[in-house]
């Protein structure tokens, strides 16, 4: 068995012996059973598909809204998914926190020398909408019921307990927070336009961990400087953000720079991943995580 990949050794640490692992900057095989693609070098997917036959094209990334279009037909697509749950997980817990804590107001005052004691917010008792709810959404649930959260799930198939899109209308104006955990699909693109911002509690709080293409940016440009939200987003439309973007200095928001998933324990996690899907191809098992409909 062979893998084309990125120069990313830490990953292959666990894989069966016999498997041989080709990067990407030596001189590329005829053939590949599995492709580990850069996140977001299309370019270099685009020549790897085109002149290498290969059998599976394997993400470590959850999203494959970016490669999905390159994938050419008869080549199986499979994500990461369960590879970021916890530090995606971690960072939504930060973000929550941080706004109802009023941390950048904090750290402004103390930029500026000024003590400013006030009363801060609680996540105790809030009521929080996910968006989404894969195996990173349920890693979401598993910590804030430890904050005494109140869950609102949302996905595309009803279940016990679990909401659909078109339960949002009567639950948008309930709900403290909003994060947001979709893939990017047609389906999805600007789901947060005009009418979802305006449909929101006065003041409540928009997490973006998804893609940035969920959200209409004008649109949330102007529910931020009316006060009518507040957002801390690891994801942007466009991204990255140019410079010069207003969204860099609009009120109300904080922006960190797609690292949710970008930890010291990617590899570790993404080495035992990868490690049990090689051993399920050599065994002619089902492949985890085969994307279908865009997830």
């Amino acid at each position: 068995m062979r893998i084309l990949a990125p120069r990313l050794k830490e990953v292959f640490a666990l894989l069966p012996e016999g498997v041989e692992v080709r990067f990407l900057d030596e001189p590329w095989p005829k053939a590949a059973d599995f492709f580990l693609p850069p996140f977001g070098q299309e370019e270099v997917v685009r020549r790897v598909l085109e002149e290498v036959e290969v059998k599976v094209v394997q993400t470590l990334s959850a999203g494959v809204d970016w490669i999905l279009p390159l994938v050419p037909e008869g080549v199986v697509l499979c994500d990461g998914s369960g590879i970021h749950d916890a530090p995606v997980a971690e960072w939504v817990v930060l973000a929550l926190l941080a706004l109802l804590k009023d941390l950048p107001g904090f750290l402004e005052a103390q930029r500026e020398g000024r003590w400013a004691p006030r009363r801060l917010s609680d996540l105790e008792g809030k009521r929080v909408l996910l968006l989404g709810y894969g195996s990173i959404g349920k890693a979401v649930a598993e910590r804030l019921r430890a904050f005494g959260v109140e869950l609102f799930p949302v996905a595309r198939h009803p279940r016990p307990g679990v909401y659909t899109r078109e339960d949002l209308p009567g639950l948008l104006p309930q709900v403290d927070a909003v994060v947001l955990l979709l893939p990017l699909t047609p389906e999805t693109r600007g789901i947060v336009d005009r009418d979802f911002l305006a449909r929101m509690k006065e003041g409540a709080l928009l997490v973006n961990a998804g893609r940035g293409g969920l959200v209409d940016t004008e649109a949330l440009l102007k529910a931020l400087e009316a006060g009518r939200v507040r957002a801390f987003l690891d994801v942007t439309d466009p991204e990255p953000l140019p410079q010069d973007h207003p969204l860099w200095r609009a009120k109300g928001v904080v922006l960190t720079p797609h690292v949710a998933g970008f930890s010291e324990g990617f590899s570790r996690r993404a080495a035992r991943f990868l490690a049990e899907q090689v051993g399920r191809y050599l065994r002619g098992e089902p492949l985890l995580n085969v994307v279908r409909e865009g997830y």
